[in-house]
């Protein structure tokens, strides 16, 4: 049909499904062949091809360009819904049904355009001789080595003493067998199952104990920074890196890889084990799960984060970058910095080149800022008059800003991040927590979104680094150089420090650490379960509940003591006559012995 030919085939049903009679092809019943005849003849005439059956072999051959096309796509979009586990925050393929019939019925031939013509290749060039001389040179090799390896083959097995080998192989049956008698003929000791138990639970203690860390953890132990690398799903691990200085954040406990060396952010923070919060938090999951008792599982002095997604849009770090990085942090080149290498004015979402809160809004259904200024409002109390501006002002200065959560901080700075972030993020849970979990819909999307405000925490690092006074520093992922952005001696009058001060959120922090602890409310809550919850009488508390149990136990011992003292004697019963021995004779003497 391809060859523009005409197709006489019998009316089976795998050729019926795509051969429409006298439409593309003709057809003739099988179990009727004597039809063949009649059929041959309505396609020939004169001794050449009707016109009527031109026409039908030229319909095939448009039929044929597109031949399974619909089937071949459906099947492709079945196996990616069955096998492939895409991540949360990933776009999600069309289902069958979802597909337009437009995009299933042909093949789109104007992609493969460019590569029909890559065979009009200019034969006078010296590039293409060279590479012609190149493969016959090879094939020629290829020839010759063919044919001395089966010269050698053939002359190795014709060496081999083909008895000497059986009868080696019989013997080692036999020796095998034997050994395998002898083992079940052994007496196998069993013990108790208290002694199960016991062996169990010791095998269990020192799991730990005896566990070898493999070369990555012991390069990374000597390494001032550590960037991880948060995902979810088996859809994602094509973008996550293999060396030392990165290390995988699994926000769930299925899906992790074979043999590495990731952190379980669920184990770390059960909230992630709710499927709400795990989707509408994202990365943001990881942050909480690593900072919550961080000295644990992170001894670097500096923090870093990748997003999966910015390697796959191949915004990574370069080799050169990582080199540059780690060069910047041991030196403390800028001291207190936060670096990224991930542009917003280079983000495909920003085509037309905006501001910070316009980009924001654009990004959100242009509801960021009213939903940011409520969230502030929530957490500090104050009244902005719908003029987030005023507070949080986000200079158009011609630098750029950090999008995809890929930057780098020194560890404490990373801790004060999440100290603001807990209670920023749970001011947005308290503000649209109700109506997106009962019908899905929130103010920040156009349609039902599983992920909500996922994208304004994807730009809150942004807003929190620049009136927190810190350097922001771009790096160049390709080749390394750095570059400040939003310089600090230019923003004076600019930023919100007050907001921002570690005193202030610490403050804060442990004003909500004191209500949870002391108060116990039932309200939903959302900040007790982002982190740990401690305040100064916390430590107190304890501290008098260890002298408690200290004076508790030495009372113990003074009243088991005083028991021992005050224990009961047994009065004797009688007096027990010692009989004289036998040698002794005649004796009358007696001895009397206290029972």
């Amino acid at each position: 049909m391809s060859l523009e030919k005409l197709v006489i085939a019998p009316d089976l049903g795998i050729i019926r499904k795509h051969i429409d009679d006298g439409v593309n092809g003709l057809l003739f019943p099988r179990k009727n062949v004597g039809m063949l005849a009649q059929v041959l003849l309505q396609a020939v005439s004169n001794g050449k091809v009707s016109i009527s059956g031109q026409k039908i072999a030229s319909a095939g051959k448009a039929h044929a360009k597109n031949l399974m096309a619909s089937e071949t796509i459906e099947g492709y979009a079945v196996l990616l819904e069955n096998v492939v586990k895409f991540p949360t925050d990933a776009l999600h393929p069309l289902t069958v049904d979802e597909i337009p019939l437009a995009l299933k019925k042909e093949w789109k031939w104007h992609l493969f355009e460019d590569v029909k013509h890559l065979h009009h290749m200019n034969t006078s060039l010296s590039s293409y001789k060279i590479l012609k001389k190149l493969e016959q040179e090879w094939h020629r090799n290829q020839m010759e080595n063919s044919s001395l390896s089966t010269t050698k083959i053939s002359d190795t097995f014709s060496a081999i003493a083909w008895e000497e080998q059986r009868a080696n192989e019989v013997m080692d049956i036999k020796r095998k067998m034997e050994e395998d008698e002898l083992k079940d003929r052994n007496d196998q000791p069993h013990g108790t199952w208290e002694e199960v138990y016991r062996n169990v639970k010791r095998v269990d203690r020192l799991k730990n104990e005896l566990h070898e860390r493999d070369d990555k953890e012991l390069e990374r132990t000597g390494q001032p920074l550590c960037i991880y690398e948060p995902f979810f799903g088996e859809g994602t691990w094509p973008f996550l890196h293999q060396s030392s200085l990165y290390r995988g954040v699994g926000l769930s406990s299925k899906g992790r890889r074979p043999g590495a060396d990731d952190i379980d952010a669920s184990s770390r923070l059960p909230l992630l084990n709710n499927v709400y919060y795990r989707d509408i938090l994202g990365e943001f999951g990881a942050f909480f799960a690593l900072a919550n008792r961080i000295d644990r599982i992170h001894k670097n002095s500096w923090i870093g984060f990748q997003s999966w997604r910015g390697t796959a849009r191949k915004a990574n770090l370069s080799n050169n970058a990582e080199f540059a990085i780690l060069e910047a942090v041991q030196s403390q080149k800028h001291g207190d910095s936060f670096y990224f290498w991930v542009r917003m004015d280079q983000d495909p979402r920003n085509h037309t080149y905006k501001d910070f809160w316009s980009f924001c809004d654009a990004i959100n259904a242009g509801n960021c800022r009213l939903a940011v200024l409520e969230a502030f409002q929530r957490m500090y109390g104050v009244h902005l008059d719908h003029d987030l501006d005023s507070l949080l002002h986000m200079p158009n200065d011609g630098d750029t800003w950090s999008v995809m959560q890929s930057w780098v901080l020194p560890t404490r700075s990373f801790l004060e991040f999440v100290m603001f972030s807990r209670m920023f993020v749970d001011a947005l849970d308290a503000q649209m927590y109700d109506k997106h979990h009962q019908t899905g819909h929130c103010i920040l999307s156009l349609h039902k979104d599983r992920h909500c405000y996922s994208r304004v925490l994807e730009l809150i690092v942004n807003v929190w680094a620049f009136h927190s006074a810190r350097r922001m520093v771009y790096v160049n992922p390709q080749t390394g150089a750095m570059q400040e952005q939003h310089h600090l001696s230019g923003r004076r009058g600019q930023m919100s420090v007050q907001f921002f001060s570690y005193t202030t959120l610490k403050s804060m922090d442990e004003e909500l650490a004191e209500e949870f602890d002391l108060d116990h409310p039932d309200r939903r809550w959302l900040w007790p379960q982002t982190g740990e919850v401690f305040w100064q009488g916390l430590y107190q508390r304890e501290r008098i509940m260890r002298q408690q149990e200290k004076e508790r136990r030495k009372q113990q011992s003074r009243e088991k003591i005083q028991r021992i003292k005050n224990r009961a004697r047994q009065k004797t019963l009688g007096k027990y006559i010692k009989p004289p021995p036998d040698d002794t004779g005649g004796s009358n003497d007696t001895t009397s012995v206290d029972l």
